[in-house]
């Protein structure tokens, strides 16, 4: 089994472990691509009971890949699975996307996948269990999903065309899939990004590594499938998923590329090739913010603030709203203690959010995920993606408040 591990191990190392534990149940032999990071990963593998080939690959260097391969091969005698599991993310519009970071993204995302897919082909034809799967997300062509990060949806789409083309191309001789997750995954990234208590809205990696190896279990003739973790294990006759909860009966975080909304998003299906649409929300009671609410909203804000929350932060947040007691609002969690004000803040902002002032209180109140409103234009973002994350968890705060 040869996959390959995210960028400095960060995104998917803990995925990586649980799905190479799982696949040692089978007695394979793992050859593990560790991209600028450390080998931290083979001694568990090693520890329990496996063997394995830790190998430094930048997976954008073909002479990397290919000597990996061989080495693999050397060492176990053929390549039975490849998992395509390196990525690079960047979550920000076209004019703020650097051109090295659109470049760091298809050289890692598709051509890393095709390349190392390439590579590992000749020695997959000999194997009687022969399959590559990437960890990529359906094609799924609604326009949201290109709106807001354009760069980094063409490099992970790359990855899903590559197990379009490849599965038909090697139909009978290598299984081809691609798997993905339906909510968020606790990962070292997911901590990064939302900071403490995002690992109450996500689940275990276990759900991926169960779900792959149940991909694995399947004849070659099981190819061109893009996978759902949740849908293969509900096949698998899994019911309860509450075991996968990082916090059992908590609301979780949908994942990207994934029209599984109904108050937010609608798929046509009058045509097999029509293109999903957006769908106005249903009117709600009280839509509409009552007089003075968002001066309320800072005001019981600011009461929660503290410096804890600020040092935990350490961000300046702009909000640009528009409609009804709408205007230009700051949130200082920088400043000892923290600070709110109307206009803008003294220095720079380091994330600007624009949006209605309806959906403001709805965000606050718990109404409306923050996710949700990004994922659906409701919400815009310039600036520092991750701080904006952390953002949800003073807004999760709130909700009991408002």
């Amino acid at each position: 089994c040869l996959p390959s591990a995210g960028i400095k191990g960060m995104c998917h190392h803990a995925r990586l472990l649980s799905f190479l534990k799982k696949l040692m149940k089978r007695a394979l032999l793992v050859c593990i691509w560790m991209w600028l990071v450390n080998l931290s990963i083979a001694g568990p593998i090693e520890v329990a009971g496996g063997k394995a080939l830790p190998c430094v690959v930048d997976v954008r260097d073909e002479q990397q890949i290919s000597s990996a391969v061989e080495k693999a091969v050397e060492k176990f005698g053929g390549i039975d699975i490849l998992v395509n599991n390196a990525s690079a993310i960047s979550l920000t519009n076209t004019l703020e996307t650097p051109t090295k970071r659109v470049d760091l993204m298809m050289s890692v995302n598709t051509r890393g996948t095709y390349l190392t897919s390439k590579a590992c082909i000749p020695f997959l034809k000999k194997s009687k269990i022969a399959h590559i799967l990437n960890l990529s997300p359906p094609l799924n062509l609604n326009p949201l999903w290109f709106k807001q990060h354009c760069a980094y949806t063409i490099a992970k789409y790359g990855m899903s065309m590559c197990v379009l083309g490849m599965a038909e191309e090697f139909k009978g001789e290598i299984a081809v899939n691609a798997l993905w997750p339906k909510t968020a995954i606790h990962t070292a990234a997911m901590d990064m990004l939302g900071g403490a208590g995002i690992e109450s809205q996500c689940r275990k990696v276990d759900i991926i590594a169960d779900a792959a190896y149940c991909i694995f279990k399947k004849p070659k003739s099981f190819t061109g499938n893009f996978v759902i973790d949740e849908n293969i294990l509900k096949e698998e006759g899994i019911k309860n998923f509450d075991v996968y909860a990082i916090t059992p009966g908590h609301p979780l975080l949908p994942d990207f590329f994934l029209d599984e909304h109904p108050d937010v998003i609608v798929e046509k299906k009058e045509s097999h090739e029509a293109v999903p649409e957006l769908k106005e929300e249903k009117p709600q009671p009280q839509s509409k913010p009552r007089s003075g609410a968002v001066e309320e909203t800072f005001r019981i804000v600011k009461n929660s603030l503290s410096d804890e929350v600020v040092k935990a932060t350490q961000a300046v947040y702009q909000f640009d709203l528009s409609g009804e007691d709408g205007g230009t609002w700051f949130l200082d969690l920088k400043t000892k203690g923290g600070y709110v004000g109307h206009g803008e803040p003294s220095g720079q902002a380091d994330v600007v959010m624009s949006m209605s002032t309806d959906d403001f209180v709805k965000m606050f109140s718990g109404k409306l995920k923050p996710t949700m409103a990004f994922m659906s234009g409701k919400l815009k973002i310039k600036g520092n993606m991750a701080l904006a994350i952390k953002l949800e968890k003073l807004m999760n705060q709130m909700n009991s408040k408002l």
